[in-house]
């Protein structure tokens, strides 16, 4: 009941809405009509409107024109009129201004010529125009010869108020800019005489001092000289500063590269770079401070350019000596290196001294690097690496001359003390690799990273060094070193690797040639050997039918069975244990080390080679036998599988000749042909040369 209550209440309600529309349609429709038709009224009238508009410019055209050809006349009755005035004011004014100069009262000489100027600007146009204004400057000229030494005088006696007078009387006179130019000499010849009082007062000093003091008393004069300037021309205040201060810095006399030269031809060349740096970080600071104060005083409106030439007369003394920084750096490390020259007459005690020097090396050359940073600000890179090229491979000349004397201590027999200093040599060659490789990726990220503050420096002036600090052929090759690192031509310190890499291969011939010595003096008896002797052949010519078993090897080959077998335990202290260094150099020495790793390590690679250089020399060796009997075939043989089963306990194997020459003795005159199928035919030849086979070819 509820529901159909509210459904009765709504309907009741749409039925009264929709009658009370209805009613009201007529009204709405009528009231559009009349809309539409005071549309249309109004649209008649500004028809009419525009129509009159145009009938009344058409009708008053030609008074307009006649009107304005009336006032157009009327100006200029009135300028020639002025002009008149004008030209017997400027009569009056000429007659008078001679008297006025008498007086020798610069202020009304003045108000005088800058109503003669006013004057002027109103006779433009009369023919002796030019004749007036050259009158009117060889007046100015005069009042401004009469004025200058009381002018320098309120300048050079910082005069406020007599100052403002005469900035009144340039100014009006449109002489403003040779004011500035009296004020520019002036404080320019006061900061002068101070450099001159500076040295005078502190002669017993040297250049350090005389910066030290003279900066400060530059940035206490701009100071001052900003407020003063402020007060009397604020429009132009800072930018006469800035070319007053760089006027001054580059016209110093005595000139500070002259103060700097004298001071350094005092010192030893290994001193100089210290020197310099200390000087640079004097003028630095300087240049940071009034860098600041420039900013402070001009709120960064300044011309970029003026700025720079400041920074460039600040920083040009020290430009010749960031070219030549190479030449100070190298007498520096130089000097490092020969603190360090302690002759050693012992082999071993010179490899231990080596391999103690390398923490002290590499912290020479990081303090070369820092000295870069701070006396070029990134800028000397190119010359640092000179110098580090230089002092690197000076340094490995110790190890190159470490390397000599080892050869020089080789002996014929066993000694593995000698065996020991050569990879303990090695190892340290390996650490200093490591070291250097590792400075130079950390060299390369830092000559990055200055350049790139270098390049995001651009908007400061007192922060573009590359500008500042170099000539034009230094900036190419800066930008050239940086250009190589994306390039990827070479490492920056590659001639010291391509050494060092040169040094671990000599080295390694040098270990190589220690450990195959005693083998070397063993195999050189091989063609001596009583097995194969005429005499003993003769008596032993029975014994060619005995069974391969009643041959024992020779001594000379037992002796080098027994040396190969005691190489591992020699080896083991330095190759089996983790031995990132010794790695290093032997993969720098021998590219068989970085090929790939066999079970034993780099034990096995170096057993390898040597077993490799056993065999080629023994083969080589037996080459050389003329005539073998069947009994010394079968030694021969039996000498070469005893040296397979030796390398075999090793984990090594006999080269193929040497399997294949045992084959060859063994192998009776009748099957020789087709024993020898696929063997190397060096080898078949010679064998049978020395059994006298004769060949069925």
């Amino acid at each position: 009941m509820k529901l159909q209550l509210y459904v009765q209440q709504v309907n009741g309600a749409l039925e009264e809405t929709s009658q009370s529309v209805l009613s009201s349609l007529p009204r709405v429709l009528r009231d559009t009509q009349l809309l539409q038709q005071e549309a249309l009224a109004l649209r008649e009238k500004m028809v009419v409107v525009k129509e009159e508009i145009e009938k009344v410019e058409k009708d008053t055209a030609s008074s307009m024109a006649s009107l304005e050809r009336i006032d157009r006349l009327k100006t200029d009755l009135q300028i020639a009129k002025q002009g008149l005035h004008e030209a017997d004011n400027w009569s009056v004014l000429a007659n008078d201004v001679e008297e006025v100069f008498e007086s020798g009262d610069v202020k009304a000489i003045a108000n005088k010529l800058f109503s003669m100027q006013k004057s002027l600007a109103m006779l433009i146009n009369v023919v002796d125009y030019e004749d007036k204004k050259l009158q009117l400057e060889g007046l100015k000229n005069r009042l401004e010869a009469m004025a200058s030494p009381k002018l320098v005088h309120a300048f050079t006696a910082a005069n406020l108020e007599q100052s403002k007078v005469y900035v009144d009387i340039f100014n009006k006179m449109e002489r403003l800019p040779q004011l500035l130019k009296y004020y520019h000499n002036c404080l320019k010849v006061s900061l002068v005489q101070e450099w001159h009082k500076t040295i005078e007062l502190a002669q017993d000093e040297n250049v350090t001092y005389w910066l030290h003091n003279y900066y400060d008393k530059l940035l206490s004069s701009w100071h001052d000289q900003v407020k003063w300037c402020h007060q009397v021309f604020p429009n132009a205040s800072i930018d006469v500063l800035i070319e007053v201060y760089t006027d001054l810095l580059r016209s110093l006399d005595p000139d500070i590269s002259e103060c700097i030269e004298a001071i350094l031809k005092q010192h030893s060349n290994a001193m100089q770079l210290s020197l310099l740096l200390e000087l640079k970080q004097i003028t630095r600071h300087f240049a940071v401070n009034l860098s600041g104060a420039i900013e402070t005083s001009s709120h960064g409106k300044l011309q970029n350019q003026k700025l720079l030439s400041l920074a460039q007369a600040i920083y040009a003394p020290y430009v010749p000596y960031v070219t030549k920084y190479y030449v100070y750096e190298t007498a520096q490390l130089e000097h490092r290196l020969q603190s360090m020259d302690r002759t050693q007459d012992d082999l071993s005690e010179t490899i231990n001294v080596l391999s103690l020097s390398i923490s002290r090396i590499m912290e020479y050359a990081n303090e070369a690097n820092k000295r870069c940073k701070l006396f070029t600000d990134g800028c000397g890179y190119p010359g640092l690496l000179k110098s580090l090229n230089s002092y690197f491979n000076k340094y490995l000349e110790k190890y190159q001359a470490a390397v000599r004397k080892l050869e020089r201590k080789k002996v014929k027999h066993e000694d593995w003390n000698l065996f020991q200093m050569c990879l303990t040599l090695m190892q340290t060659i390996g650490e200093l690799l490591g070291q250097i490789q590792q400075f130079e990726m950390s060299l390369v990220i830092d000559i990055t990273e200055a350049n790139n503050k270098l390049q995001s420096s651009m908007g400061n002036a007192f922060n573009q060094y590359k500008k500042l600090l170099l000539n034009v052929s230094s900036q190419t090759e800066l930008d050239n070193l940086v250009a190589s690192f994306q390039k990827e031509e070479k490492t920056i310190l590659d001639s010291v690797i391509k050494s060092i890499h040169k040094l671990c291969s000599d080295l390694h011939h040098a270990t190589y040639e220690v450990i195959f010595a005693p083998i070397f003096t063993q195999l050189l008896l091989v063609q001596k050997a009583p097995a194969w002797s005429t005499e003993v052949n003769q008596i032993t010519h029975l014994s060619a039918d005995l069974p391969d078993y009643s041959f024992a090897p020779q001594e000379y080959i037992t002796q080098i069975g027994q040396y190969l077998m005691t190489l591992p335990q020699h080896l083991e202290p330095f190759l089996l244990r983790e031995n990132p260094s010794l790695t290093q150099a032997l993969k720098a020495a021998d590219p068989q080390y970085a090929q790939g790793l066999t079970e034993s390590g780099f034990t096995g690679i170096l057993l390898e080679i040597i077993a490799k250089g056993t065999c080629q020399m023994f083969l080589d060796q037996t080459l050389g036998i003329c005539q073998l009997s069947s009994a010394a075939c079968k030694q021969l043989a039996t000498d070469i599988d005893y040296l397979g089963n030796v390398l075999e306990e090793l984990g090594l194997s006999l080269s193929e000749n040497l399997q294949h020459m045992s084959l060859l003795l063994r192998s009776s005159p009748e099957d020789y042909q087709n024993s020898s199928s696929g063997c190397n035919a060096r080898v078949v030849a010679a064998v049978r040369q020395m059994r006298n086979i004769t060949s069925s070819g």
